[in-house]
């Protein structure tokens, strides 16, 4: 329900805020403001971007948690998306969540309220050696993918088979 009401007040908000910025200094430069927050946000979005991208690597690999840095980066997704939705309101909150600060309090915030039953890191889920960080310095690990072709699952040609109906021969 909190959601509904939500898709019904950011747009009257929006729409509001139009009405008094728009009599306020006029139509062109109002829309001038829109565009210019648009982009100068996806600017912004950029380098943050960047930067939460940098810290999730290291967090990869330093074989530490990445939920902080995956956190991050999601709340600047959602700043681009908001950033570059035409409006007042939804650039102030889009401009906020481009600040590292206000991340680390919004993450905090939610961090209190979401408790994780289990996070491990290693070989997934179903294999037979114990969950853990392997070692960077084992050289006889190769990490590859394969896929099993059993002999009577192997692809029939048309040939074998004959003509499939469709075509005339």
């Amino acid at each position: 329900m909190w959601l509904f009401a939500l898709f019904i007040a950011v747009p009257l908000v929006e729409i509001g805020l139009f009405i008094q910025v728009g009599g306020a200094i006029g139509l062109w430069p109002t829309l001038l403001v829109v565009v210019l927050t648009a982009v100068i946000g996806t600017q912004l979005m950029r380098a943050q971007g960047a930067h939460a991208m940098a810290q999730l690597r290291n967090s990869f690999g330093q074989m530490q948690d990445p939920t902080e840095p995956l956190a991050h980066g999601a709340m600047i997704l959602f700043s681009g998306a908001l950033l570059l939705t035409p409006g007042f309101f939804t650039d102030a909150v889009g401009f906020a969540l481009l600040i590292p600060a206000f991340r680390a309090l919004v993450f905090n915030y939610l961090r209190a309220r979401v408790k994780v039953q289990s996070f491990s890191m290693g070989q997934g889920m179903g294999a037979s050696q114990p969950h853990g960080p392997r070692s960077a310095n084992n050289d006889d690990v190769i990490d590859g993918d394969f896929t099993d072709i059993s002999p009577d699952k192997r692809p029939t040609h048309e040939v074998e088979k004959g003509p499939s109906g469709w075509t005339k021969h």
